[in-house]
């Protein structure tokens, strides 16, 4: 099979082409790029993930929850930013034509745009080592555009949602030992959530020209507060006791519930920084049934520091999620 076949087979049709704005999209699939047209005042925000076996995913996966991930990681970058989704490019580099793959591939990834409301726009094919590069396209008002550097302190720190079913998941997916007390739906809930994360794009939109500051949790909840802090040149106060967590979490001992919530990676909530004059906004989003928790401050000073300063982390340790990392690294 060709190049042209088999972007026309699987990555051609409504389901990958028209799954967002396609007002947005003025030519698409099938020239020699594509062209988006943006809503006047905006301003484009443009992302690129590639995803690589053993580093970004482990070897045994369903290629369906390859393709719902790869795409969903990369809108989350979007919606950290404030940004609504319009358009992504895909750049797949396959070892070879397995045709029963690229259909389940395609299938995750035409789920993944129509959750996240975004149009195939291009890209490219080619043979190699599976690698999977995702350039993902949205836009925001100039103004509201959501960025790590601005957070002030008295700012509220604010999280989107459950952290560590991340790391949990990971654990499922890999097939580890796990509590005898978990039941198979909160093993089905955790591997879901590392193979088909939802992008928190509704609540990025919410956040936008509110949010002092933000950023998605990709790396670790530690490591990302930490980009936040440096960034806006502040300290974040974080209080360990008010990080929300899954009903599912709990089926680990509370030691290790905590090392994932704080570091694991993989959650794709948003962290932000909330002016205390928009606290108000708490209430409103609870009502649209976002899941926002408070669970710290940010302060004068530098860096990140745990329940109310009784521990400073260190913020040169701050490496976040390292993506199966080969331990003869180190």
């Amino acid at each position: 099979m060709g190049e042209f076949e088999l972007i026309h087979r699987y990555f051609r049709g409504p389901a990958l082409e028209a799954a967002g704005d396609v007002e947005a999209i003025t030519l698409g699939i099938g020239d020699d790029a594509a062209l988006l047209q943006p809503d006047p005042d905006k301003q484009w925000v443009v992302s690129t993930d590639s995803l690589v076996l053993g580093t970004h995913f482990p070897e045994h996966y369903l290629p369906a929850d390859l393709g719902y991930r790869a795409l969903a990681v990369a809108v989350s970058d979007l919606s950290a930013m404030g940004a609504r989704p319009l358009g992504f490019t895909l750049a797949l580099t396959l070892p070879q034509v397995d045709e029963d793959w690229l259909a389940g591939f395609a299938q995750g990834l035409a789920q993944a745009a129509e959750d996240h409301r975004i149009c195939l726009v291009g890209g490219d094919t080619t043979r190699g080592p599976l690698n999977i590069g995702m350039t993902v396209i949205g836009q925001v008002a100039a103004r509201k555009v959501v960025r790590r550097k601005g957070a002030q302190p008295g700012d509220l720190v604010c999280v989107g949602g459950p952290l560590g079913d991340g790391g949990a998941g990971l654990a499922v997916v890999l097939g580890e030992t796990l509590p005898e007390q978990l039941s198979d739906a909160a093993q089905d809930y955790l591997a879901k959530r590392f193979w088909r994360p939802r992008a928190q794009c509704d609540l990025g939109l919410e956040l936008a020209g509110i949010a002092s500051a933000g950023l998605d949790v990709s790396d670790g909840l530690l490591a990302d507060a930490g980009h936040l802090a440096r960034a806006s040149d502040v300290a974040l106060h974080i209080r360990s006791d008010d990080l929300p967590s899954s009903p599912a979490l709990q089926a680990w001992p509370e030691a290790q519930r905590r090392e994932w919530m704080l570091g694991a990676g993989d959650d794709y909530v948003l962290l932000f920084t909330l002016p205390v004059a928009s606290r108000s906004c708490l209430d409103v989003w609870a009502s649209q049934g976002f899941q926002v928790k408070v669970v710290g401050e940010v302060v004068a000073g530098q860096g990140v520091w745990l329940d109310d300063g009784q521990q400073l982390v260190n913020m040169d340790s701050l490496a976040g999620y390292q993506h199966f990392k080969d331990t003869t690294d180190d």
